[in-house]
């Protein structure tokens, strides 16, 4: 197994020459992928998604990779192809998009929806979209790429067979093996088995599940179960679920009726993915869905609510909900919750004080530890093996996982007489020569988020401020001078989350003797003052250091 060299900015030589594989993001983590193919020095994006903020930065909502190092040479980028439409693998293209102004490639349903994305920052009329269809073909520079149909939580999740003269690189995207998926096409077996004879490169793979045995299992089980569980409660039902698995909310929406119950959506983006499934044509014209002020007034007994939020979002309906400050819905003694998802990992902090919340309400709580309501939509170790026995590549390189999923999957390859394995991580340089694989370098990879209409890096100085304050605190001292430098009056400071203001005395003397210390010259130039003052306020803080602005106001 190839260990990787330590992390370096120094771009490697030779990227104009020759076959690359380089993730920006989602290497190292679950969300956030954009990864990059180089063909004789052109290069195609897979994938361009977002993940979600967390508490490390306030304020944060959506985070995405740092495109820096492909956008410095869009004039030889290709274009983009879009493996499916979950967020963490298309969210990202409305934000980074005019950095790169490439072409982009989807199928349908992908398509569609990131027409709504691109609608919400108004550039639905610049981004050239064009729609592959299931199993289709496309050509770009040097490559040549293969959609083949696989089995997920969304609709269309496509495999690309990506063909260089270098040889043919299989990139998973996100998959399982899912016998009756119920919404959308079953796996291409036909075409896995054709490529598994065509001498294959390298996998390039979704790891998120490699710790779990067996199989991922089948969406049809779930609406099976689920038509049974809905059968024991007589109050309001709510059931928090991943938005765009448009098979679930097709089950949940069945098993409702079969219960005699309405059902009414709770949250943006459930709605956004209904009209995306309608337009595809993946969901049925006779399922209807209630909004929730209409629902409120339907007897306890015959509503159920598909909510957002599953995850603990911060900003979504069932926090809202498990609140008691949503609009529309209140939930109560003899209601119930139903988590019908997976918990991502890093979300279990914010699930498990959303679920205290509701059980506060007394709301009984439902859970895959409870009863069988959900299915992953990524491989189990059986799956993997299959895969592997198929399409039998030469080089396995695990992608979309944490570091230790990544380690697990690639251990798992070897056991599947996988000849070479390669771990990577964000910003890592493969390069493909003669048969094998090998990280040569690390390019610059990072983080950005979106504010105000704005793309920020995360080394912004405005984020940067932010988290020392939320961290540190923050303090403002004003001090008025005249043009010779002398204080006139005290000097004020106010402070933020690091000491009791009515504690902070003193602070007049601080900043007069900070001041006077100073050469004349220096107390008549604005920039070494206000730098004497902020050096004074937080050698006081010490071992703090806090955010200083200083007010300087010469008289």
């Amino acid at each position: 197994m190839n260990r990787l060299p330590a992390p370096t900015t120094t771009l490697p030589s030779g990227l104009d020459k020759g076959l690359w594989f380089i993730p920006l993001g989602g290497s190292g983590e679950i969300g956030m992928n954009l990864n990059l193919y180089g063909c004789d020095g052109k290069w195609l994006i897979v994938d361009c998604g977002v993940t979600f903020g967390d508490e490390s930065i306030p304020g944060i909502d959506t985070v995405f990779p740092d495109p820096s190092f492909i956008a410095e040479r869009r004039e030889k980028l290709v274009g983009m192809i879009l493996t499916h439409a979950h967020e963490d693998h298309l969210g990202a293209v409305c934000y980074l998009w005019p950095q790169l102004r490439c072409p982009v490639y989807a199928t349908p349903f992908a398509a569609e929806f990131l027409r709504h994305k691109l609608k919400e920052t108004g550039l639905e009329d610049e981004v050239p979209v064009t729609v592959i269809p299931l199993g289709g073909h496309v050509e770009l520079g040097p490559f040549a790429a293969d959609f083949i149909t696989l089995t997920h939580s969304i609709p269309e999740p496509n495999a690309l067979a990506i063909r260089t003269k270098y040889g043919t690189i299989f990139h998973t995207g996100d998959w399982k093996f899912d016998p009756d998926p119920l919404i959308g096409e079953a796996t291409d077996f036909k075409a896995l088995e054709a490529l598994g004879h065509e001498n294959v490169l390298a996998l390039v793979g979704d790891s998120t599940n490699v710790f779990t045995e067996g199989e991922a299992g089948s969406e049809r089980d779930v609406r099976d179960s689920l038509m049974e569980l809905f059968k024991r409660f007589t109050g309001r039902i709510i059931v928090g679920c991943f938005a765009s698995n448009v098979a679930r909310l097709d089950s949940i929406a069945r098993a409702a009726a079969a219960n005699d119950r309405h059902v009414s959506l709770v949250g943006a983006s459930l709605w956004r993915i209904v009209e995306t499934a309608r337009r595809t044509g993946y969901l049925s014209p006779d399922l209807h869905f209630m909004k929730p002020d209409e629902a409120a007034y339907l007897p306890r007994n015959k509503v159920l609510y598909i909510s957002t939020g599953s995850q603990g979002e911060g900003r979504a309906a069932l926090f809202r909900i498990a609140m008691n400050q949503h609009p529309d819905v209140t939930l109560d003694e003899g209601d119930v919750c139903v988590f019908s998802s997976r918990v991502i990992p890093g979300n279990e902090k914010a699930i498990h004080k959303v679920q205290n919340l509701l059980a506060g309400l007394g709301v009984e709580l439902v859970t895959a530890r409870d009863h069988f309501i959900h299915v992953s939509g990524h491989p189990a170790r059986d799956e993997l093996r299959r895969m592997y026995q198929t399409v039998r590549p030469r080089i396995a390189i695990p992608v979309h996982g944490e570091t230790m999923h990544m380690r697990a999957h690639a251990a798992l390859a070897a056991e599947c007489q996988v000849p070479q394995q390669v771990l990577v991580e964000n910003g890592s340089a493969v390069k493909f020569d003669n048969g094998r694989a090998q990280v040569v370098g690390h390019v610059w990879s990072g983080r950005m988020t979106y504010e105000d209409g704005k793309v920020l890096s995360f080394s912004d100085p405005i984020l940067r401020d932010r988290k020392r304050m939320f961290y540190e605190g923050a303090a403002t001292a004003t001090v008025v001078l005249d043009d010779a430098g002398v204080v006139l009056g005290d000097p004020q400071v106010s402070v933020l989350g690091v000491v009791d203001p009515d504690d902070a005395d003193g602070w007049a003397e601080v900043l007069e003797r900070a001041v006077t210390r100073l050469p004349k010259r220096a107390r008549a130039d604005d920039d070494a003052v206000e730098e004497a003052i902020r050096s004074a306020v937080r050698k006081n803080f010490s071992p703090r250091k806090p955010v200083v602005k200083v007010h300087l106001v010469r008289v």
